[in-house]
């Protein structure tokens, strides 16, 4: 069993519904062209350090499915359900804060390092499916950089 992150290079001042048309897009089979956002770059060679996504692969590989997507404004990670997984999300969340980045988790459809309070908004959405444990469930404590 697994569940998905993404890392996000959007202002964390955005609107969690502008942030929400850039998952979208990110998920989507057209993604942007242009140039690197260094935050993901930097991002993603740090995560890489603790945990390769190409070959040989360790034994503490929290990784479903690689080598990880990778966009010039994203990075998503699908992460086993396990020990090891939950050690990457601590992982990820720090370095998304390290490097000013967002991270949203599709299970619970909500952000972590957004500035504005993204409860509200989520109110006001019909879940699409049951609800499965957020990060912050994950990790038993507050969403909050």
């Amino acid at each position: 069993m697994s569940f998905d992150l993404l890392v996000l290079a959007v202002d964390r001042s955005a609107h969690p519904d502008d942030a929400r048309a850039m998952v979208e897009h990110c998920t989507s089979l057209c993604h942007r062209d242009g140039e690197l956002d260094e935050r993901i770059v930097a991002f993603y060679d740090d995560l890489r350090v603790r945990y390769p996504d190409e070959p040989p692969y360790g034994p503490d590989s929290p990784w479903m499915s690689m080598p990880l997507g990778v966009g010039i404004d994203h990075v998503e990670m699908h992460i086993s359900w396990s020990p090891r997984g939950t050690e990457a999300v601590n992982t990820v969340l720090h370095l998304a804060q390290r490097h000013d980045l967002v991270v949203y988790d599709p299970q619970g459809d909500e952000f972590t390092g957004l500035l504005q309070d993204d409860r509200r908004t989520m109110a006001k959405q019909p879940p699409a499916q049951p609800r499965l444990p957020s990060i912050a469930d994950l990790l038993g404590r507050p969403q909050a950089f």
